[in-house]
């Protein structure tokens, strides 16, 4: 008997939130309409008195904190943007209700923006699928690649922290990829497996000697593959912690950058001496590296870093920030002084010629000045104020240094956009908060969402020549994801896009499919959205 009863309340539980989620898809849909607050009100209303009397105590909560905000609304009119924000708690729960059985399997290792990125490059999707799922069940996170061309692109825009390289490759094999990304590294310390159905001694060796850290055969012994992997971050963490010189350019890296900054905001307290903090950034590199090759990226680097090194005062130092980033810390100097200081190296850098084969060309670099003169600036504040100062040099053309504590400019940020395609409403709307939570420093997110992939082909959104990120569903009515993924990829602005797909728990086939196509990440329904968020934060830092 009591057994019916339990039977009975959830067939019961199932269809409020079913009518739930239709009044949501309904209200979320209505473009130009309003609703009225007291339909708001009856809705909220209706939902605390069923879910108390069916013992759905998070739902009761929820409507509840939901009717309170509502008392001074009486004669409000809600548009579908307002409700998105209004109503987020109550679309989170449903999504929750919905994947429950699958969303209890996922692992509960959450993600964070530290979290160690490992990169897998293998054209065996079933392998990749496995060991990318039992990495992030450690809560490291995985980027996957069956495409060698595309995946050394990848390691250098990414820069994990481990790779785990296939010897057994189409186009090319594990051995000469592992060869390239060697040759046109940024010679950072990274932690090379290589993986293999072939076990002979002289495969093994050869790995070793072409630079390998580690070996393993297929099929993979997964306890003792995770305690290696685990074993390596280890090492490369400690092996950061501890090397101060930027092996390429032979300056201060990013870490003792971050040590001595700290010493030079205790000195200002102690003397009140003021000290500048420049930013600076080879312009266009990127087009460099793709033009030139990565050798003559990484020489125009070392170049560079030895110039600015030789025409800086003794007590001046420059660290590699991060690619093409460095930072020149001016001790006892206001901006004034740096601008013209900087301003004059920009010239003489840019009088440099570098040949390629036929071709020849010159770099030039921006510049942002931030002085340190109130003792009440944080460390984290003033470094952003410089930062802020850069893009604003970019803004204006690039190839200039800027101050904006100098100026009353205003500077525009640069613009990412990002379309959200899933003809699940409740998915677009999580998806579009989540993402509407996430700030970039001197980015201007520009979200749009749609509900099938003609819609967005034909946007203009898709269509302008500025980096755009995409999240896109797999299957949907009208044109599935993956056609859309191939339009995509077939446009003159391809190379703008980083591409996610959400695809299905079980569906290896699309996954598969999805990665030839050029997508730069999958991850599969339903996902955890802090999870999610974290991913997207990081694809979105590197694409700054």
């Amino acid at each position: 008997m009591v057994r019916g009863i339990l039977v009975d309340l959830q067939k019961y539980k199932n269809h409020l939130f079913q009518t739930i989620k239709n009044k949501l898809t309904e209200w979320l849909s209505l473009k130009e309409e309003t609703v009225l607050a007291e339909d708001l009100y009856r809705f909220l209303h209706s939902i605390k008195g069923t879910s108390g009397t069916l013992q759905l105590d998070d739902l009761m909560q929820i409507s509840s904190e939901l009717l309170s905000k509502l008392e001074n609304e009486e004669k409000k009119k809600w548009t579908e943007i307002e409700l998105n924000n209004f109503l987020y708690p109550l679309i989170t729960l449903i999504y929750k209700h919905e994947n429950s059985g699958n969303l209890a399997s996922l692992n509960n290792k959450v993600l964070n923006l530290k979290a160690p990125l490992i990169q897998i490059i293998d054209d065996d999707v079933s392998m990749l699928i496995l060991l990318k799922d039992v990495l992030e069940t450690k809560g490291w996170m995985v980027i996957t690649n069956t495409n060698p061309e595309s995946a050394v692109k990848q390691y250098f825009e990414m820069k994990p922290d481990c790779l785990i390289l296939d010897i057994q490759l189409p186009q090319k094999d594990g051995f000469q990829v592992l060869q390239e990304i060697q040759n046109d590294s940024e010679k950072y310390f990274i932690p090379t497996i290589m993986i293999s159905i072939k076990n002979n001694k002289e495969t093994r060796i050869r790995a070793y000697q072409m630079g390998a850290d580690d070996f393993f055969k297929k099929p993979i012994d997964m306890e003792e593959f995770v305690a290696k992997v685990d074993r390596h971050l280890q090492r490369k963490k400690i092996f950061d912690q501890f090397v101060l010189i930027d092996e390429l350019t032979q300056v201060y890296n990013r870490k003792f950058l971050m040590d001595n900054l700290q010493r030079f905001f205790l000195d200002f307290k102690r003397t009140n001496e003021p000290f500048s903090i420049s930013i600076i950034d080879i312009d266009f590199f990127k087009k460099i590296n793709d033009t030139y090759g990565h050798l003559m990226g990484d020489q125009v680097l070392r170049d560079f870093a030895q110039y600015i090194k030789r025409n800086i005062r003794s007590m001046d130092t420059i660290y590699r920030y991060g690619g093409e980033e460095f930072v020149i810390v001016f001790p006892k100097t206001t901006s004034g002084d740096v601008n013209r200081l900087l301003t004059k190296l920009i010239k003489g850098f840019s009088q440099i010629e570098y040949t390629h084969k036929e071709s020849s060309f010159s770099v030039t670099f921006s510049a942002g000045i931030y002085t340190v003169k109130d003792e009440f600036v944080t460390l984290t504040e003033a470094f952003k104020e410089a930062d802020s100062s850069l893009y604003h040099a970019k803004h204006l053309g690039r190839s200039r240094v800027e101050c904006l504590q100098m100026t009353s400019n205003v500077y525009q940020k640069a613009t990412l956009n990002i379309s959200i395609v899933d003809d699940d409403t409740i998915i677009r709307t999580l998806l579009s908060q989540m993402l509407e939570s996430i700030t970039i420093d001197n980015i201007h997110l520009n979200i749009k969402l749609f509900e099938n992939g003609p819609s967005f082909l034909n946007s203009e959104h898709a269509k302008e020549d500025v980096n755009h990120f995409l999240i896109l569903d797999g299957v949907m009515p009208v044109m599935d994801g993956l056609e859309v993924l191939q339009k995509v990829k077939q446009e003159k602005n391809a190379h703008r896009y980083k591409v996610l797909m959400l695809t299905g728990r079980k569906s290896q086939d699309e996954i598969e499919r999805a990665l030839r196509l050029g997508a730069d990440d999958y991850v599969t329904k339903p996902f955890n959205v802090t999870d999610l968020q974290v991913r997207i934060e990081r694809i979105l830092n590197m694409l700054k």
